[in-house]
């Protein structure tokens, strides 16, 4: 596992799944009011599956996105700054 203290490569794969999430939120919203929107749909499942692929290589590199709950990880806990930290 990489150190992700002195590594851009963590802070920007940490910026691109915030984006994706961002967009998604939005999307989400959006769907809410427009439900037949056949294009929002598309786009937010694309995004999803993206964001999916990215998280899933994310830890896998760097360690857990979430302090709990969702993640397989056995990572040692003492290292950071974890995603909820920054």
């Amino acid at each position: 596992m990489v150190n992700p203290i002195a590594n851009d490569a963590y802070y920007q794969s940490l910026q691109q799944l915030q984006s994706i999430d961002f967009a998604l939120v939005e999307l989400n919203l959006y769907l809410d009011t427009h439900p037949e929107d056949n294009q929002a749909i598309q786009q937010f499942n694309e995004l999803r599956a993206q964001r999916d692929t990215m998280a899933k290589a994310f830890e896998g590199q760097f360690g857990p996105l979430m302090n709990y709950g969702s993640t397989t990880s056995s990572q040692l806990w003492n290292r950071g700054p974890w995603p909820w930290q920054v």
